[in-house]
């Protein structure tokens, strides 16, 4: 298929042409003249990012499956293609029809992270739709989103018709039908799917606010319209069909493997980890499913790895069988096997011994803070002795590479905390050098890292304060200078992110309805990419809070307890009273056992009858 708008001297200038292309095996193609709804899907981001996402695979397949719907992908065009549309007026378009994106019916946006606010904004805008829900006639597409960013829809609310809340697999079909029924009618069609569990029309709603900025009221405009929105789950994931025909990219993409999704929720219960407590209750595929989808996507893919996906892999209960089969299945291919967040322990170590090539990888422990002291202040669950064990053993196994991730600013954080991320690492080191010099492999390396901490939405610590950029800085600054003044070890290297960008995360994560005015003022200073640290302009968002005449100290303060949030609509199943316990038992440095070993009252009974449950294999 030809591409309608760019022609090849527009290609050859641009970097990777083939994100712009379409044509790739397995990609759905249908007639656009035999079908009664058209979707746009979107990942607001790169076309590599966007289909290394698991979720826009199973939305896309999702859709397709209906016979009455065709589904096609876009993407936002990097910086120099973006540049060339404006230029020449090319409207952005689809890849499957390289059709014009305002052409579609509906458009989707799937959101994983905030600072992807102002890609939306860029994808409307090449496509002609207004930004404003408010602004668009019965002509513009209907724009809807879903992803982790739902969570709190309010700093966004004003650019979405309706946004999605939970597991795309219960009622996008309801969605659907609806739309098909009132599609002549948006104002009809948005009143009506406001009655679908899981879905939020923001101009459904009014929010009042009090004379110091925090929420006074949030309410209904209408008796029929729900004052609270559910969250929506997939209780049995079996349930959940295999992507028939994945998308097989003609270019590398950032995760270029198969993706094995193993299970959903966490029973670990950090208390900065928003995935660890959205996505409750745990619940496993069976192993069956696992080993038949392993099988068949490696065989449609032609992918020369595989990869675990899920928050704690080593927690699903069947790990070991499932990698013993897969190691039988992918050494005679010569597949590799990728084990993301696995815990260090012994059998861990056993098992990547057993799925690695004969030179090591590094070694990751996100250990999250220095001391022992803080890590249960967020109820991390893992020693200094494990560390240190889980280290020997390792060593003692063959790596010598060890990444160290931690994080600054959490709450109850002092500046021993902070130089305990030194000594911790100098403690790594010390006990490779405690090996038999004629067992060592190699240097050792550690690379501790920071990331500075953002309170998400439905974690204990929602309520939280966070620091201004310099004052994060100055936490960086004195983790370096420890370990270069004071520790022995010179195998320790430390960097940290940029603060700037996990400031203005923060803002959007607790956010509310007056930054949708922020977003499109810096989107028209010529803010995009803000995920992406070469394009980030703290300069022009400075500018942008200025012109608004908003604060991002004043959605960065810690927050009262009895203070409307922006999210208290939304119901995950969580319970707020289990949050506040979890926050004053963080304050005292009380540890809560993981739901294998005591269940804490949490909420997510709520699900399947009452029972939280795991799939049985």
């Amino acid at each position: 298929m030809n591409n309608t708008f760019l022609n090849e001297d527009i290609l050859l200038k641009v970097e990777k042409p083939a994100r712009y292309i379409g044509n790739e095996p397995n990609m759905c193609v249908k007639n656009p003249d035999n079908v009664e709804i058209r979707i746009g899907l979107c990942f607001p981001d790169v076309y590599e990012i966007g289909m290394s996402n698991i979720g826009i695979q199973i939305i896309y397949e999702l859709f397709n499956r209906r016979e009455d719907t065709y589904c096609e992908r876009v993407f936002s065009p990097w910086h120099d293609l973006d540049k060339i549309m404006r230029e020449k007026s090319i409207p952005l378009f689809t890849l499957e029809s390289q059709s014009p994106v305002r052409d579609m019916n509906m458009l989707g946006f799937s959101m994983g992270y905030e600072m992807c606010y102002t890609n939306v904004l860029q994808v409307l805008d090449l496509s002609g739709i207004p930004l404003y829900s408010k602004d668009r006639s019965e002509d513009d597409p209907i724009i809807f989103g879903g992803g982790t960013c739902t969570y709190n829809p309010e700093p966004i609310a004003d650019f979405f018709d309706f946004l999605y809340i939970g597991e795309a697999e219960t009622r996008y079909d309801e969605v659907l039908d609806l739309y098909k029924k009132y599609r002549h009618d948006k104002r009809r069609f948005l009143r009506e799917v406001s009655h679908v569990d899981g879905i939020y029309v923001p101009s459904l709603y009014s929010v009042q606010y009090n004379q110091d900025g925090t929420i006074k009221s949030f309410t209904p405009k209408y008796e029929d319209v729900p004052s609270i929105i559910k969250r929506q789950v997939v209780t049995d994931m079996d349930s959940v069909r295999f992507i028939d025909k994945p998308i097989v990219p003609f270019i590398k993409v950032t995760q270029d493997r198969v993706v094995l999704e193993i299970m959903r929720g966490c029973i670990r219960g950090c208390r900065f980890c928003q995935a660890g407590m959205i996505y409750r209750p745990l619940r496993e595929h069976s192993l069956e499913y696992l080993k038949d989808y392993a099988v068949k996507m490696l065989e449609l893919t032609g992918a020369d790895e595989i990869s675990l996906s899920s928050l704690s892999s080593s927690d699903f209960s069947r790990i070991e069988e499932l990698l013993a089969f897969l190691i039988d299945y992918t050494s005679v291919k010569k597949i590799n096997i990728s084990l993301p967040s696995l815990r260090i322990d012994s059998f861990s170590l056993d098992v990547m011994n057993k799925v690695q090539d004969v030179k090591k990888s590094s070694l990751t422990f996100a250990a999250e803070a220095g001391t022992q002291r803080l890590r249960d202040v967020i109820n991390k669950g893992i020693t200094e002795n494990d560390i240190l064990s889980g280290s020997l053993d390792a060593f003692r196994g063959g790596w010598n590479k060890v990444k160290m991730y931690f994080m600054l600013g959490l709450p109850t954080e002092t500046a021993e905390d902070r130089d305990g991320i030194g000594d911790l690492c100098e403690k790594i080191a010390e006990t490779y050098f405690s090996i038999p010099k004629e067992q060592r492999v190699g240097k050792v390396q550690i690379q501790a890292s920071s990331s500075f901490f953002v309170p998400k939405p439905f974690t204990p610590f929602q309520w939280a304060s966070m620091f201004s950029a310099d004052e994060y800085k100055n936490m960086a600054g004195q983790v370096k200078d420890h370990i270069r003044e004071q520790l022995n070890q010179k195998c320790i290297k430390y960097a940290w992110h940029d603060p700037d960008v996990s400031v203005l995360e923060g803002v959007f994560a607790r956010g509310d309805r007056k930054l949708s005015e922020l977003i499109e003022t810096a989107y028209h200073l010529g803010c995009m990419y803000d995920a992406w640290s070469d394009s980030f302009r703290p300069d022009l968002w400075e500018k942008a809070f200025e012109i608004c005449g908003l604060s991002p100290a004043f959605y960065n303060r810690e927050r009262k307890l009895d203070e409307i949030l922006p999210w208290d609509f939304i119901d995950i199943g969580v319970k707020k009273e289990f949050l506040i316990r979890e926050w004053n038992n963080a304050l005292n440095g009380v540890i809560t056992p993981n739901c294998r070993q005591q269940c804490s009252g949490c909420g997510a009974r709520m699900f399947e009858g009452g029972v939280c449950f795991e799939n049985k294999n």
